[in-house]
């Protein structure tokens, strides 16, 4: 008796799944985006694509990283703002501000090491250059900034992922 061959996932399931987990990371970064912001110890560590569709910032921070760029959202970020299909941010970089617009497509891995956390991501495929989103200027904080306190002392820092791997 011969056997059938696997059913062809038509409802492509996988980009599905992908898609409602990056929900989460959403409904995360816009519990952050509240007056109260980051509850007790919660920080996120979020790593996307620099060269996906839609990435956009200052061009001499992002060229430091072609491919791949973690931030994190702990202590100092300002103007947190989770949109539908993007969200943005102004971090200090060298003790500038810099605000950077990142699709939740583009993120391939999302940690809160607070509770241990961690989703990971299918990395979407590389925008060409011409389709990418045009730097946005960098940010130059408000005559107002000092009242807009950052969370707290310290500055965002980019962590290399070779920490996270298993060895």
């Amino acid at each position: 008796m011969a056997q059938d061959p696997p059913a062809q996932d038509l409802m492509n399931y996988e980009a599905m799944a992908q898609d409602a987990l990056r929900g989460v990371a959403k409904a995360a970064l816009k519990r952050a985006a509240a007056p109260e912001g980051l509850p007790g110890s919660h920080h996120f560590y979020i790593t996307f694509k620099t060269d996906a569709a839609g990435v956009s910032g200052p061009v001499d921070l992002l060229s430091k990283y072609p491919d791949e760029m973690t931030i994190v959202l702990q202590h100092q970020y300002w103007d947190l703002a989770p949109g539908e299909t993007f969200f943005s941010v102004t971090l200090q970089f060298g003790g500038q501000p810099k605000r950077l617009s990142i699709p939740y497509a583009a993120i391939t891995r999302f940690y809160d090491p607070s509770v241990q956390f961690l989703l990971q991501f299918e990395p979407p495929p590389a925008a060409p250059a011409e389709a990418r989103a045009a730097p946005a200027a960098e940010a130059k904080p408000a005559e107002d900034a000092p009242a807009a306190a950052p969370k707290a002392e310290g500055e965002a820092k980019i962590v290399s992922l070779d920490q996270f791997r298993k060895k």
